[in-house]
């Protein structure tokens, strides 16, 4: 396990941690949160050894491995299945030194290599590598393609893949969902859920946060406190920790307020004097209690639009694309005041295609659509982030929108975003990525937009910035169109999803599990075609020896299918349970506070049935896997 004892942590003139003590045990999967600058990643790097504790103690397991991601990615022209391969250094070594040994033709040397390469799994490094691939977005294609032709956000997603290869004993991952998607969120939780080691996860997507771990280290006022169960559970505990603090420091400055006034009533009073001075040692004793305060400084609010003209914009058989190249075909779309639009799809299926064709980026290539005359878009997309000026202030970006607004109201405004004293006034340029993006998002609630196109707007953005956005999207008055990883944002400000999905932008007719459902259904369904695509007809056999191959290969199969078929009817079986669950908690009486037992017991067997679930397709999955690996061997001998 890691320990941390009485830790002093001294960052130039700032201390991160004072006196401050936490443990973390094998195979535990933690949470660490904390407003920005508190020292979460410098936790990381001190448990990595890339930083030393100023004064108290730090136990590492020597023998454990250590995986992270790496920050950089140069430019290389090595594919990416190499690359991701790259990461794992013992492998690469013993593949070196086999390369050496059978160049020297060296018998007993080889014999050993392969023993040491099937000891840590080499034989199928590249299958795993391949897997990890597809999971974070990568095609069989993409795979082969160098590191150099990848976007940024790309090569992070190569470097995730990397760490997730290695076998470590301790996963440590700082915003890992930042370049990421909501489909291959889904993926990367699954995955982390199933990892044996101890895993340390900063994130800020409390939805994700919620669905990997079980315990959460918050850093705050120089300490690490340790709540046990996710986020929510840790919010929940925390604001009722809150609450009683602020009783207790109300408490004491009633007790210190009458202890002051005593002394100062009698303590040159020669027949109170000692029972002055007696009060006063008392009052110099009693430890200071701090007063709960909220984290968040962050407020944001959207102002009424101008004005709200119905439609907003209006789309029949709009086809848009790139060039010559269609990518979304027939798209029927009227977006009026009040619609709040989440867009669903995989990765490359079009969804910020259709996003920047309601921003004017790009135009329909066929079909009807006329935006209102009065349509005024508030557009958020991570490339904006490049046309700020950074050698202007922030309070200098808003005064271009407003040169008749006073500045004080300015500096309130820019405020609320996070921009307090001189950061208003200092230029843009060394801002971090979650800065710049709190300032174009306050440039855009600025503008009173009635048309909202959010293109991942959450990307670097805390909990606590998050949180403020959510709210403000709440009660905004316009019409909205979203694309965001993050399901929390997602499940609170949309009305309606759309699913863009093989050119096709249709009404999705469920919530986010069942879209989580429709990306597992979509995959089987891949799998289920795979395996009836014509196939290059075979030369005739022997028919004894092909009724050979076909026994051997239905009894290779048959315990896979037969597990499958354990697993479709516990599927079903949860599944049903869950049905019955949901119309209980459809009851309103079950929330009167007689039944809070009932609730509380009702709402932990649905998380643990989702859970089940969840795990039992994915073995199903996996189970298909390896049919497709044996069938595919099979008619390829």
């Amino acid at each position: 396990m890691i320990t941390i004892s009485q830790a002093e942590l001294i960052r130039g003139s700032k201390t991160l941690l004072s006196e401050a003590s936490m443990t973390l045990y094998p195979g535990h999967k933690v949470g660490l949160v904390g407003a920005n600058g508190t020292g979460k990643s410098s936790l990381l790097a001190l448990i990595m050894g890339k930083l030393q504790l100023d004064k108290g103690e730090i136990q590492v397991p020597s023998q454990w491995q250590i995986a992270t991601v790496a920050q950089e990615t140069p430019a290389l022209d090595v594919s990416a299945l190499e690359y991701v391969l790259d990461g794992d250094r013992e492998f690469r070594q013993l593949e070196q030194q086999l390369a050496v040994a059978e160049t020297n033709n060296d018998g007993h040397q080889i014999a050993e290599l392969h023993g040491k390469l099937d000891a840590v799994g080499g034989y199928s490094i590249r299958a795993r590598a391949g897997t990890l691939l597809a999971g974070l977005g990568f095609s069989e294609e993409k795979q082969s393609n160098p590191v150099r032709s990848f976007s940024g956000g790309w090569r992070m997603r190569l470097n995730l893949a990397q760490a997730l290869l290695c076998r470590s004993d301790l996963l440590l991952l700082d915003e890992p969902t930042n370049h990421l998607d909501l489909d291959t969120m889904f993926w990367l939780e699954s995955w982390l859920k199933s990892y044996p080691g101890t895993l340390v996860l900063i994130s800020h997507d409390r939805d994700f946060i919620d669905g990997v771990v079980d315990e959460i280290i918050h850093v705050e006022n120089q300490q690490l406190n340790y709540y046990k169960g996710n986020y929510s559970a840790f919010e929940r505990i925390r604001a009722e920790r809150m609450v009683q603090q602020q009783i207790a420091f109300e408490r004491q400055q009633r007790e210190r307020a009458h202890m002051q006034s005593f002394v100062d009533r009698f303590r040159y009073k020669a027949s109170k004097a000692r029972q002055a001075q007696s009060r006063l040692k008392a009052l110099e004793k009693m430890a200071e209690l701090m007063p709960a305060k909220a984290d968040s400084e962050f407020h944001m609010e959207f102002l009424a639009p101008l004005a709200l003209p119905n439609p907003l914009v209006a789309m029949e058989k709009v086809a848009v694309g790139y060039g010559d190249t269609t990518i979304l075909n027939s798209v029927h779309l009227n977006l009026v005041p009040g619609a709040r639009i989440g867009l669903l799809g995989r990765n490359g299926a079009g969804k910020s295609t259709l996003i920047k064709l309601l921003a004017g980026e790009l135009q329909a290539q066929r079909g009807k659509y006329e935006p209102n005359p009065g349509l005024s878009i508030g557009y958020f997309a991570q490339h904006q982030i490049e046309f700020l000026s950074l050698d202007d202030s922030p309070l200098m970006h808003l005064q271009r929108l407003a040169p008749n607004a006073r500045e004080q109201e300015l500096r309130d405004f820019l405020g609320g975003f996070g921009f307090h004293g001189d950061m208003a006034l200092a230029p843009v340029r060394p801002f971090s990525g979650g800065e710049k993006a709190r300032l174009v998002l306050a440039l855009l609630v600025w503008q009173r937009p009635n048309l909202l196109l959010l293109d991942e707007p959450t990307n670097h953005l805390d909990l606590d910035m998050r949180h403020a956005l959510t709210l403000a999207l709440q009660g905004f008055e316009g019409a909205m169109v979203i694309v965001s990883h993050d399901r929390h944002l997602l499940r609170l400000t949309c009305d309606d999803y759309y699913l863009v999905d093989n050119g096709e932008v249709e009404s999705f007719n469920g919530d986010l599990d069942d879209y989580h459902q429709w990306l597992l259904d979509a995959a089987k369904a891949a799998k289920s075609q795979a395996q009836t695509e014509v196939e290059t007809p075979k030369p005739q056999q022997d028919k004894k020896q092909q009724k050979r191959i076909e026994a051997e290969l239905r009894q290779k199969l048959s315990p896979l299918k037969k597990q499958q078929s354990k697993l479709e009817t516990e599927q079903q079986k949860c599944n049903q349970r869950l049905n019955e669950l949901e119309q209980q908690l459809a009851d309103t009486s079950l929330y009167e506070a007689q039944n809070k037992a009932t609730l509380t017991q009702i709402l932990a067997e649905r998380t643990q049935l989702s859970q089940q679930l969840e795990e039992s397709e994915m073995e199903w999955l996996e189970l298909q896997e390896q049919i497709d690996d044996i069938e595919t061997e099979a008619f390829n001998s």
